[in-house]
């Protein structure tokens, strides 16, 4: 009898537990899922609908572009409103605010940069229409917000806060972010100046030259082929960013229509529009332009009062003070001194540096989006770029008229006679920047013969210029085998166009590995039965094979030996780890001044390869596998710390296909952010793919819309995005308020 009062009472807990556990999944998962269907009051002129397709993109119809616009906000907000605030507050430098002292020099940082005060700035400064579009954009993600304060995503709830309404600032905010992430080049300036201070300088700028950047840096693609090159006679345009793999990813495909604007793809969270994707007449793309669009300036500044020289006069920087506030701590007062370069930023050795940013000029900002959205043609596309003044880009171009092109755009350093890669003088005032580079100057191509227009973060600046020439650009690995595979065949598709992003073969590997066999074969013995896994491999860098896993360990001990020769320094105490192309162009060169006998050293650091191989992988080389070298992960900042649910919230560890030099540029965090194909015969035979879903939340109307595009993305598919014939699965209607 006792025994069975036990279990009653022992089955009523574990009922009760789960009933618990079944209320918190619905607070926390299922109650802030976005409502999909009926009815929404809202701040609108007239009705607009917005439709959810099959594969959960949005389609917004208005009667006029601001309610389209303040639709876009709101529906941008249901699905990641966390994400959008979590953007601004690190470009704000106000993490410490909720997170604690974990993110104070995160904060200290951006707060240096000044990308809040200039976002502030700039925001009170733009065109008219710019600042409109922003203002639709913002009441949207307000009304969101203000409408849903009890019912946001658990991770406020987590943090224990609530967001504050989104300004028109804050779109700066993002845009800012994004050209800080893409330009932040102070520290390799930093590391390649001591190094020309210590080494030698003539092997340092061949091993760290102006025209390619160091190796491993997120890159994108974009690509463009005239009518003659397709199956349909009609233009293919193809995009697909690489930025660290962060989930969500930081694009959001819609579809938004209006009187006057009918633009459909991928937005940046945060922006109103569309920044890649098409309308009813064009198509287009971007990369990074990679352009240096900073300097550190050495500076003679006294840190207690300020007062600095230039041009043999003394000047008084300006005191900027900040307060950080920090979670749970009484927060302090900072002061950056701002000198005529910018913020005293980085000390090193007992010099202090100031840092001068293209972002921070005084120039008016101008981020075009709707312009662009709304051009017809070329003359169009390249007058609404004409005031960008957003990141650099490469802006690749098609239109359902026959015509490609390409322009590059934004804010680049004019540098006359210095390019600007290591410090500069401060004080002498002969290393000044002579203004922004004019839109006119900046290289640009129409219809080219060949019908193709390739960027891949190559060096676009193939024309005598009167500026210095200077940036991160890639090697021109993927730029290379983007063409090759594009001059391979004709009548293209759109579904083709998939298998050239998602291409894996590394010109890099594969010119290392060929240097690893004929090094081998040359000394024979054991060196060359072991190198025989290198035999016939065609430079894809496939997961499953042991080949890409010497050809990287082999290509990092030859870049090691390169960097110590012309450092004089151990590789322990470098970073900066030199250029894939320039060390390519080395091997294959093999010039004086390096090595007494080439032969030796780099048979050396084949043999060095295979004891670093054996021992992170094991001595049986043909079992070495790339997916244990080449991982990614996308891990929730939040749910990655709690270890049951960290799986449902996470993409990986899991090992992956290509390399930083192929097509498909992955590892260390890094894969396409986005796969984009916009076909101008035909706007619904165009493609589009996320690498993890539409949705912030991990649950969307009862749907898994977190990371369900996944299995495709892996794979190398893509999904249709389909404009004209328009398939709802779910249709929410905003109804004017009053």
């Amino acid at each position: 009898m006792h025994s069975s009062r036990v279990l009653r009472a022992v089955n009523i807990l574990i009922v009760v537990a789960a009933l618990a556990v079944l209320a918190a999944l619905w607070w926390f998962i299922y109650r802030p899922s976005p409502k999909l269907s009926g009815d929404v009051r809202a701040s609108v002129s007239g009705r607009v609908t917005i439709v959810r397709d099959g594969n959960y993109r949005p389609h917004i119809t208005a009667s006029s572009i601001d309610d389209a616009l303040f639709a876009q906000g709101y529906v941008t907000a249901q699905e990641r409103l966390w994400q959008m605030d979590m953007l601004r507050r690190v470009a704000a430098g106000e993490l410490s605010e909720i997170v604690g002292r974990a993110a104070l020099e995160l904060d200290t940082n951006a707060r240096k940069l000044r990308i809040a005060r200039i976002a502030d700035m700039q925001a009170a400064r733009l065109a008219p229409a710019e600042r409109r579009a922003l203002a639709a954009y913002a009441r949207g993600v307000n009304h969101f917000i203000d409408t849903h304060r009890g019912g946001l995503s658990w991770e406020f709830a987590a943090i224990g806060y609530q967001p504050r309404p989104w300004r028109i600032a804050d779109s700066v905010l993002a845009i800012l972010q994004m050209d800080r992430t893409l330009t932040n080049s102070w520290e390799a300036d930093l590391q390649k100046g001591r190094l020309l201070a210590s080494g030698n300088p003539a092997l340092i700028r061949r091993l760290f030259p102006v025209h390619f950047g160091p190796d491993a840096v997120e890159g994108s693609n974009a690509f463009a082929l005239s009518g003659r090159h397709t199956a349909s006679g009609k233009p293919l345009l193809a995009g697909d960013p690489h930025l660290p793999f962060g989930i969500p990813a930081p694009w959001f495909p819609i579809h938004i229509k209006a009187p006057g604007l009918d633009v459909a793809g991928a937005a940046y969270i945060g922006l109103p529009g569309v920044a890649i994707g098409h309308n009813a007449d064009i198509a287009w793309s971007v990369t990074s332009l990679e352009f240096d669009s900073m300097d550190l300036y050495a500076e003679r500044i006294d840190l207690r009062t300020g007062r600095y020289e230039h041009k043999g006069q003394i000047l008084q920087a300006a005191p900027m003070r900040d307060q950080i506030a920090i979670k749970g701590e009484r927060g302090g007062e900072s002061v950056t001194w701002i000198t005529n370069h910018g913020p005293v930023f980085a000390s090193e050795a007992g010099q202090t540096y100031s840092l001068k940013w293209s972002a921070a000029e005084s120039q008016p900002y101008s981020v075009p989006i709707l312009a662009l959205n709304q051009a017809k043609d070329w003359q169009q596309f390249r007058a609404a770029l004409s005031s960008y003044s957003g990141p650099g880009f490469n802006w690749i171009f098609a239109s359902r008229d026959g015509h490609i092109g390409y322009q590059a755009a934004g804010r680049v350093p004019m540098r006359l006679g210095f390019p600007g890669d290591a410090p500069l003088d401060g004080a002498s005032g002969e290393q000044e920047w002579s203004g922004l580079v004019p839109f006119d100057q900046l290289p640009t191509a129409f219809n080219p013969p060949s019908g193709r227009v390739v960027s891949a973060n190559q060096d676009p600046f193939v024309s005598p210029t009167t500026y210095a020439i200077n940036g991160n650009f890639s090697s021109p690995f993927r730029s290379r085998q983007i063409r090759n595979l594009l001059a391979a065949r004709t009548k293209w598709t759109a579904e083709d166009l998939l298998t050239v992003q998602k291409d894996v073969y590394s010109g890099l590997h594969h010119t290392m590995a060929l240097e690893a066999l004929r090094i081998a074969r040359a000394k024979g013995g054991a060196l060359a039965a072991d190198a025989k896994i290198l035999d016939g491999w065609n430079g894809q860098m496939e997961v499953g094979q042991p080949a890409p896993v010497l050809a990287e360990l082999f290509y990092r001990q030859v870049r090691r030996r390169l960097a110590e020769r012309a450092t004089g320094q151990s590789a322990a105490k470098l970073r900066f780890r030199g250029s894939a192309g320039a060390v390519v162009e080395i091997v294959r060169a093999k010039p004086a001044g390096w090595f007494k006998n080439w032969d030796s050293t780099l048979a050396s650091a084949l043999s060095d390869a295979f004891a670093e191989g054996r021992r992170q992988f094991g001595k049986t080389e043909t079992k070495w596998d790339w997916a244990r070298e080449n991982v990614v992960l996308a891990a929730h900042p939040i749910a990655s710390r709690i270890s049951w649910i960290a799986p449902y919230f996470s993409v990986g560890p899991i090992g992956i296909s290509g390399s930083s030099q192929s097509v498909k540029q992955t590892g260390s965090g890094i894969i396409p952010s986005l796969r984009f194909v916009a076909d101008t015969s035909d706007w619904d035979n165009s493609l589009l793919i996320l690498p993890t879903g539409q949705s912030g939340h991990l649950v969307s109307g009862f749907s898994r819309r977190y990371k369900d595009e996944w299995p495709d993305f892996a794979t190398g598919r893509a999904r249709p995005f389909k404009t004209r014939q328009v398939e709802a699965a779910n249709t929410l209607t905003l109804i004017p308020s009053n």
